[in-house]
């Protein structure tokens, strides 16, 4: 597969309002994305993705016959759109709404209004995700790496697992809690293991000092991907010893890079 532009991308646009639709689809433009499809509900919009290929699904959040949340974890429950890329657009900060969709694995979350850049890094996240490039490092191997993806969603393991496999990583083992991860561990060595703050039976906290104090590989790079915002916590998490924290929704770019820093 040849690298991915942004004047190549093809996005699927669902957004009622068309003053916003409008500016949507002139900032896309002035990027260099060309090829827009725009419709106004998530059911026109799940209809449309699965008559044509789209890179990119962006969104509102309040549809007339759906929410955002909604049309995204539709989306994953289709093996047809299940991997598409979904970037919300919205201004609602309720956890309600927006803990499901970081959990279903998506690009970006923008506010409305957003700045000019932080779409542009959205577009770049998306080009990334799709490119399947390796990490690039020298003193790596990336087919050869044993990777342990540690969450409690199945659609957050799968985004971590895909973005990953475009790095050239093919060894991937995974985990729904911490516990099931202590039990994996007893049996076989990992080089590196991506986990989820946040998780019943054992929460990443709890995995990451049992990795330190009481496994075998205390040593192990453990790079933690959160929707987490209390800085007491993510401080207990530090201490604990976790190798590198970045946010979730999680760009592909930043996660090359802690990668190759923590691995290299």
């Amino acid at each position: 597969m040849e690298k991915i532009t942004l004047d190549q991308l093809s996005v699927l646009l669902v957004e009622p309002s068309s003053t916003q639709r409008r500016i949507i689809i002139n900032h896309l433009n002035g990027f260099g994305v060309m090829s827009i499809d725009s419709v106004t509900t998530g059911t026109d919009g799940l209809n449309t993705m699965n008559k044509d290929n789209h890179d990119l699904v962006i969104s509102a959040m309040h549809l007339e016959d759906m929410t955002g949340t909604e049309l995204v974890q539709n989306m994953r429950m289709d093996s047809n759109t299940s991997d598409i890329p979904f970037m919300l657009i919205s201004s609602e900060t309720d956890f309600r709404y927006l803990e499901p969709i970081r959990q279903a694995g998506v690009i970006a979350l923008l506010p409305k209004p957003y700045e000019i850049d932080q779409l542009k890094r959205a577009l770049f996240s998306t080009v990334h995700y799709l490119d399947p490039s390796s990490l690039n490092a020298n003193e790596i191997c990336p087919e050869k790496l044993e990777v342990l993806v540690v969450d409690d969603s199945f659609t957050a393991r799968k985004h971590i697992k895909r973005v990953l496999s475009n790095m050239g990583i093919e060894k991937l083992s995974e985990a729904e809690n911490g516990l099931e991860a202590v039990e994996i561990i007893k049996d076989k060595s990992f080089d590196l293991i991506v986990t989820d703050y946040n998780m019943p039976e054992m929460d990443g906290k709890q995995l990451v000092e049992h990795i330190r104090n009481n496994s075998t590989q205390k040593t192990i790079p453990v790079l933690m991907v959160s929707s987490e915002s209390d800085d007491n916590r993510l401080a207990a998490v530090q201490q604990a010893g976790v190798s590198a924290i970045c946010d979730k929704p999680f760009e592909p770019g930043t996660v090359k890079e802690l990668l190759v820093q923590m691995l290299a």
